[in-house]
Order: C-alpha cells, then structure tokens, then sequence
C-alpha cells in the first residue's frame, strides 16, 4: 500500500497544535496504511523538531522537514496583504512544485485541526476532473456573502452565487494545479485586489478555482464554533484551544488535549492572552520585513 501524502505548513508557535493534528490522523488510519508528512516550516527551532520526531509512531509517519524559504520561486514576490494571518498561509500554493512529480494526489491541512475518521477515505476522493477538492466554507457558503465573500466580485465578471470554500484542507491534483498555473495566478490576483482580501490566499483561490472544484462532504472540515453531531474532521478556525481564552466547543477542547497527552508536549498549559497579540502582531512585522 501506497503511502499518503499530507503538507502541513507551520512555525514555532503553533507547531504543539501540528502534534495533535498528527496523533488524531494516526489513531484512524487503517494498520498496514503510512503517510509521509511534508512539513513547510518557519522558523521552527530545533528542540520543537526533536519533540515532534519523538511524538509521532515512526512505523506509520515519516516526517520531512522543508524550509519555507527554499520553496518559493526564485523571483516570486508574496503579497503583503493587510490581515494578521502568518506568511505561512500563501506558502500552500507551490505544494504541487516542490512535491516529487510521481506524486499525483496530495492532501493539505491546516494544523489546527483533528481529524475523527480514516484519512484514507478522503485520499480516495474522485476528483471529477477538478483541479482540487474541498469544502464549502459554512460561514460565507457564496461570493455575495457580506462579510466574508469576494465583495468585488461583480467587477471581476463572477456570479452573485459562485461557490466560497475554505481554504485549510485541499485535496491537490498536482499536475493540473501546475498546468493551471494556481499558484503564479492566486498571487496575482490577490496583488491586484490587497483591500478585498479579507482572507487573503483563501480570497485568490476562490477566484482563481472558481467553479473548478469538487465539493467534498462538509464534515471532513467542520467548524469548531459550530454545532456538528459526528464530524469527520473539526477545525479550530477562530481562538484556538492552545489559548486560555478558547470558549468555543468543550467537546473539541478535550479531544485536542487527549491527542496532546500522547505527545511531547503532555505536560503542555494553555497560553495567556499576551502571548497571542504577541503572535499576531509579529505576523504583520514579519511581512513588511521580508
């Protein structure tokens, strides 16, 4: 059996809630299936990267650690867009170019999720013929949403009722997001557009994917806010359960920290509030530097 293939991105702040992430997927995986897990990290310190090694079951993961920086084009300029969201967010679109060409089919997942179901049954997704897979965002649904949609979407020829996915998980297929040119193309779009993109990478590939995506079931990315009887995969999309302040779902509370307990960071305490403004506040100076 082949391995699967998964692409996380993160740095050293949110790397504990990658390890949860982790332990959630190998508790539900079938017992002769493996995955390879690439790992587009920034900035991630070499004792964290010891404790995930030492978390995972090494007969089932193999991780591979790649730096952010060795992944972007030469000559590629990322959008210093005006959200908090870490650069990290952008660096989902070359996945397809760094991946081994052989590699057909890649999964990617946002790190703070937990997933609740055999991963595998996702992989085995047919795509349709559509370059991606994913879900339809529950809390924007249309381009014509007022808050969160595309709010310029009628200057850019698209329909009132265009279907909005969520960006954190994305079931790739490599060789047609290359052909297509996603990546060159979501940058652009997002450079032309920086005061509508709200949600910056996850604005460009609406527009960019419009209409070429496969809708998935909408329990493989559920909402942590929102109420859910038996999702396949919940995503802790506002204040995460690292925080002091998480006072959203109990339940997904206690499901996260189960899967911590069987990490390195076992012994791990939610952080207080200053430590969070922090992070977001270095996001935003990172990008004017780089």
């Amino acid at each position: 059996m082949k391995p699967l293939t998964l692409v996380v991105a993160s740095d050293d702040h949110y790397i504990v809630m990658l390890a949860a992430l982790i332990k959630s997927i190998e508790a539900h995986l079938k017992a002769t299936q493996t995955i390879n897990i690439y790992i587009i990290e920034n900035q991630v310190s070499n004792s964290k990267k010891k404790k995930l090694e030492k978390s995972v079951n090494k007969q089932i993961t193999n991780l591979l650690w790649i730096k952010s920086a060795d992944i972007i084009p030469a000559g590629t300029k990322l959008p210093v867009d005006k959200s908090s969201f870490p650069l990290t967010i952008y660096l989902r679109l070359f996945i397809p170019h760094f991946i081994p060409e052989e590699i057909e089919k890649v999964l990617y997942l946002d790190i703070d999720m937990i997933v609740r179901r055999d991963i595998a049954e996702l992989f085995n997704t047919d795509l349709n013929g559509k370059i991606v897979a994913a879900v339809l965002d529950p809390k924007v649904r249309t381009f014509d949403n007022s808050w969160g949609g595309v709010k310029n979407y009628k200057e850019l020829g698209c329909a009132a009722d265009t279907h909005y996915f969520n960006s954190g998980l994305l079931l790739m297929d490599t060789k047609k997001w290359r052909d297509e040119d996603v990546a060159n193309k979501t940058i652009e779009c997002v450079e032309r557009n920086k005061e509508f993109a709200n949600y910056p990478d996850q604005y460009g590939l609406n527009i960019v994917l419009a209409n070429k995506w496969h809708e998935l079931d909408s329990r493989w990315n559920h909402f942590a806010t929102l109420p859910e009887s038996d999702p396949f995969l919940f995503h802790f999309v506002q204040r995460k359960p690292i925080y002091k302040s998480y006072n959203y779902n109990e339940d997904y509370k206690q499901q996260f920290y189960y899967y911590l307990s069987l990490t390195a960071w076992k012994s791990f305490k939610p952080i207080g509030e200053s430590r969070r403004y922090l992070k977001k506040v270095m996001n935003v100076v990172e990008k004017f530097f780089k």
